[in-house]
């Protein structure tokens, strides 16, 4: 685990933004379990695919006009627990940092993994983000 101050730019990047930060099981839990709707939870790291990708690209992505209900994140390699009951909850998907869930009242619909960041940019990866919210939201946010 990497000093606490080091990681805590890493974390506002996303909390600044409105997402809403998940440090215990029980957090994971409460969020995927008593947030109806279609949610997104995204698995934050320290990486540079997460820094120079990932978060820039959900950024970019919240500017869409549809978007999921509720953001949280949890953070791989710092919150050991949150992040083992996230992945608890992403059945079928193999572990990756970072990652991106849109979780449908708690099962998840679309997972975007650290193999479809690593080797994009922001804006592709934020493209694919937003058809995902246009594809799986869309219907949330009309109801």
């Amino acid at each position: 685990m990497y000093p606490e101050i080091m990681v805590i730019p890493m974390r506002e990047e996303l909390t600044r933004l409105g997402v809403e930060e998940l440090r215990s099981a029980a957090d994971v839990d409460r969020f995927v379990q008593k947030e109806p709707g279609t949610n997104m939870l995204v698995v934050n790291s320290i990486c540079g695919c997460a820094a120079g990708r990932m978060r820039p690209a959900v950024r970019l992505a919240l500017q869409n006009a549809v978007k999921p209900g509720k953001i949280a994140t949890v953070f791989a390699g710092q919150d050991n627990e949150a992040t083992a009951r996230a992945r608890a909850h992403f059945a079928g998907y193999p572990p990756s940092s970072p990652s991106i869930a849109i979780l449908r009242d708690g099962k998840v619909i679309y997972m975007m993994h650290r193999h479809q960041i690593e080797s994009r940019d922001a804006s592709s990866i934020a493209a694919d983000l937003k058809a995902a919210f246009d594809q799986h939201c869309a219907a949330t946010a009309a109801q």
